[in-house]
């Protein structure tokens, strides 16, 4: 700890934004940089605690999962000491420029100094660690000195994908990942926006994963493309991590109109048409959705995740009449509640970048909470023109079950609406990988594999991210891919040193 009174001294600061309407102009990243001397004063509120809850994500939705040694670099930003704080950060998570980008930061939620004040800013402080190392020229591909002889297939390119090859890969093994979309990145690419995680970041890693031997197949799904039994005759082992891909739908009166649209088919193709129009279009059909434009539309986004907020910032991008977001939820409290105690996550309210966006553009915040979809109505072309709604409440069952939802008469209200993106989240993995390979499932549909062994009832067959636990963040597809890729190595070499 290098400055005891640290936390006295100095207030929270996090990195900058762009103006939302200057923003919304392109699909630039919207974060700017705090100074050296700013974010060494941050590091400096981290008082290395006794028991730092940050960097242990053991409590139910609390602390990193990946275990980051978040005052270790802290401190040694601090102390100006920003080639061993790059260390001690890649010591635990193979991608801090993605994670210190999107992540939610469960970190902050958990930390102690955020039981008196507003908590470290470790987000910020991580991003900075990694940019600074790619600026320098401190990250260079570091290929295995020595080769095993084995081969390890890796099905998805996501963020547990690419952990696990990346440790696959360092401990000498010859790994193969499988990537059914034309660019490699998985979620990362083709999930998240280009102006909350620009491309570029993704593809430099990934060239240095090739620069360090690992072998990336686009355009081929396992499956479809190519049988996924045919993984076992080729390889030592595999590892599924093709993530719980299978949307939530709302099946109404209506769903079959034009315009109505899951939300990642919306992300997906935007980033497609982004990319292919910077770069030109990369060789091989893929997978991908056609372009859908909110240009000159009114969008209601259903659901109010992150996957929704990204929505509301795309369709402000393409210049949108209007936009607004539904959730059936109540409206979360501005504090913890007395059942959400800290080292826990807060699920408090908060606007993100999107919500910002929209409100600065349109005048006012755009979610509506406890309100229900009854139906979409279009026109004699089949088009939706509007949707049909009505408010809702969460009434306490006798028994001690769960609420039940109860419409709020004369609630009924009429939204004019050309585009709905439907963002409820997910249910499991849609690739039919898993039934080829004869992998059991459990009863959400995803891998069935323990936790810790991440083993499927298939010898050589493991699963991880959310394809085994089904929708989770970033931070945890990282920690499952690099749990996984050291039980893999266990099972090809009896003994593993992976961390």
């Amino acid at each position: 700890m290098g400055k005891p009174t640290g936390f006295l001294e100095f207030d929270r600061q996090t990195f900058p934004e762009r103006s939302p309407l200057e923003r919304i102009q392109d699909w630039d990243e919207f974060h700017l940089h705090l100074t050296i001397q700013d974010l060494q004063q941050q590091g400096a509120r981290c008082m290395d605690c006794g028991i730092p809850f940050c960097h242990t994500g053991t409590m139910p939705e609390g602390g990193c999962p990946i275990n980051n040694l978040i005052p270790e670099w802290n401190d040694l930003v601090y102390q100006d000491r920003w080639r061993e704080a790059l260390d001690r950060l890649h010591a635990t998570n193979n991608f801090p420029e993605f994670t210190g980008r999107v992540c939610p930061a469960p970190c902050e939620g958990s930390c102690t100094l955020g039981l008196i004040e507003p908590p470290v800013t470790i987000k910020s402080i991580e991003c900075a660690i990694i940019d600074r190392g790619f600026e320098e020229g401190w990250v260079v591909p570091q290929p295995p000195a020595v080769r095993t002889g084995e081969r390890v297939a890796v099905v998805g390119s996501g963020p547990a994908g690419l952990a696990c090859a990346a440790q696959l890969n360092s401990a000498g093994h010859t790994v193969t990942v499988y990537e059914r979309a034309d660019r490699i990145g998985g979620l990362l690419m083709y999930g998240i926006p280009n102006m909350k995680l620009e491309k570029e970041r993704v593809e430099r890693r990934v060239d240095l994963m090739r620069a360090e031997g690992v072998t990336f197949v686009t355009n081929c799904e396992v499956g479809r493309d190519i049988p996924a039994d045919s993984l076992l005759d080729d390889f030592s082992a595999v590892v599924l991590c093709g993530g719980a891909t299978n949307p939530n739908d709302l099946p109404i009166e209506g769903r079959e109109l034009d315009g109505v649209h899951f939300a990642m088919e919306f992300l997906h193709a935007n980033t497609k048409q982004l990319l292919d129009g910077k770069y030109g279009p990369v060789a091989g059909e893929g997978f991908s959705y056609p372009f859908i434009s909110a240009e000159g539309k009114d969008v209601i986004v259903i659901g109010g995740g992150d996957t929704g907020n990204d929505c509301l910032g795309t369709s402000m991008r393409h210049g949108c009449n209007s936009v607004n977001m539904f959730e059936i939820m109540p409206k979360p409290p501005p504090t913890r509640a007395a059942n959400n105690p800290w080292p826990e996550w807060p699920s408090i309210f908060r606007v993100d970048y999107g919500h910002a966006e929209a409100a600065e553009r349109f005048g006012a915040d755009p979610r509506t909470f406890l309100i229900s979809t009854k139906r979409f109505v279009g026109d004699e072309q089949g088009r939706l023109k509007e949707l049909h709604t009505v408010m809702i409440e969460w009434v306490p069952s006798e028994n001690g079950a769960r609420p039940q939802l109860r419409e709020v008469p004369d609630t009924e209200k009429v939204w004019p609406c050309q585009l709905v993106l439907l963002a409820m989240g997910f249910r499991g993995p849609e690739n039919p990988v898993l039934d080829q390979l004869g992998v059991e499932r459990d009863a959400r549909s995803n891998a069935k594999a323990e936790y810790g062994k991440f083993a499927t009832n298939v010898p050589g067959v493991f699963a991880a991210g959310d394809m085994r636990r089904g929708q989770s963040l970033v931070v945890w597809a990282i920690n499952e891919g690099r749990e996984a890729a050291r039980e893999c190595d266990r099972y090809l070499m009896g003994e593993t040193s992976l961390p």
